[in-house]
């Protein structure tokens, strides 16, 4: 059975750092690419990044180019997403999902398995 499971959300001053995971299981990481994507209230998923299953390549939105990295390991079938330099309007429900990925456009309805979401809020 797949499943994901994202951990590390909290609370942060603006310019603060978070460091997200993604715990995966009932697949292993060469196998299908991980995106991360957010929600705030009252708008749509974004893609926000992702990387891919087996040359690991990275892809990031506009947004947090230079203050995210994704990065994973695959002995722990984990992938994370570190987040330097935060903005209040980085605040937002962050999920992560296995799927396809090829560009920086990071599209949600290429993507099957969803965690339940960890909650990041910035702000003073």
């Amino acid at each position: 059975q797949v499943q994901l499971v994202e951990s590390g959300g909290g609370l942060v001053q603006p310019g603060g750092s978070l460091r997200l995971s993604c715990a995966a299981s009932g697949f292993t990481l060469d196998a299908y690419a991980i995106g991360w994507f957010r929600q705030a209230p009252g708008k749509e998923r974004e893609g926000v990044s992702c990387i891919s299953s087996s040359d690991g390549n990275t892809y990031y939105a506009d947004s947090v180019k230079g203050r995210f990295t994704i990065s994973k390991n695959n002995a722990k079938n984990t992938v994370y997403l570190q987040m330097n330099s935060l903005k209040p309007e980085d605040t937002a429900v962050y999920y992560c999902a296995d799927g396809t990925c090829y560009s920086d456009y990071i599209i949600p309805n290429l993507f099957g398995a969803w965690g339940q979401g960890t909650q990041v809020t910035v702000s003073s």
